[in-house]
């Protein structure tokens, strides 16, 4: 059985609220449905993919991405218009990196989240 592609991400977090928020309004992901797993989160949805869940942690030790197990970043494919996703990174203020892989005519930011873990969007230029 080959793998397909990537389900989610999970991440733990001491600020809910805050990276919901992050995602929602600078990803464009949106807040959906979630089991009752008999603890805080959330599930966040790339249309009908639950992409990022998020796990409620009281202690720091346990969340973000300096203190947690290493993930270098995960990436999310973009449609649209990317010069339209810049101007709402610097609309928001959030700092971002842009670079480019001119072989995969792709446009790639970097941005991070409210807990440091690093996102990059990457958009077809072809």
């Amino acid at each position: 059985m080959p793998i397909e592609r990537l389900d989610h991400v999970n991440l733990r977090t001491t600020r809910l609220a805050e990276m919901i928020q992050w995602y929602e309004e600078i990803l464009g992901l949106s807040s959906g449905a979630r089991p009752d797993f008999g603890f805080d989160g959330a599930w966040l949805y790339a249309g009908d993919v639950a992409a990022v869940h998020l796990i409620a942690v009281e202690d720091d030790d346990a969340a973000g991405s300096e203190t947690a197990l290493k993930l270098e970043h995960f990436a999310f494919r973009a449609s649209g218009d990317p010069e339209a996703f810049q101007d709402r990174l610097q609309q928001k203020g959030v700092a971002y990196r842009r670079s480019g892989i001119e072989a995969l005519h792709l446009a790639a930011f970097n941005v991070w989240d409210p807990d440091g873990n690093h996102n990059h969007v990457d958009y077809v230029t072809e």
